[in-house]
């Protein structure tokens, strides 16, 4: 089983897949949202690329403040959880995701992507950043002899 990484934003969503061996995250897509209100669309593609990629996990970017409070866009996102669970039956794990969206914009900047084409990868980019960094913490436990599990916020 793969797991599916998220970065949910206001207008998109980036998408992130484990390879099989759930050790390196690639970017797969940028979901466009058509209203911030809607969401049946963007669930439907989601469900499309569980079933694609076989997905047993997915790991839900989770905007904390830089101060470690939770602002308007962790209640979006925790709505957005749930929405996610009903949906899939998958389990959906929440992860810091602080600074994801700038690092993101950096890589791209080194990259050499132009800044008018930025904006159309920054959220995939984001996703993978975030799946990656879930990925990397996950085989450190396992190194360390702990229980990977499937609850709360990691």
């Amino acid at each position: 089983m793969r797991i599916m990484g998220l970065d949910f934003g206001s207008k998109t969503v980036g998408v992130a897949i484990s390879d099989a061996l759930q050790m390196t995250a690639q970017g797969v897509e940028t979901i466009p949202r058509k209203s911030p209100g809607k969401l049946r669309q963007t669930l439907a593609r989601i469900e499309e690329l569980i079933i694609e990629y076989q997905v047993g996990t997915i790991v839900l970017g989770f905007p904390k403040n830089m101060n470690n409070t939770e602002g308007e866009r962790c209640a979006k996102t925790l709505e957005f959880k749930e929405m996610l669970e009903r949906r899939s039956g998958l389990c959906v794990v929440l992860w810091d995701e602080r600074l994801t969206t700038v690092a993101a914009e950096r890589t791209l900047m080194e990259s050499g992507v132009r800044r008018e084409s930025r904006k159309s990868y920054v959220d995939k980019i984001a996703a993978v950043l975030i799946l990656q960094g879930y990925l990397d913490s996950q085989a450190f436990q396992e190194e360390q002899g702990e229980n990977r599990d499937c609850k709360g916020m990691a």
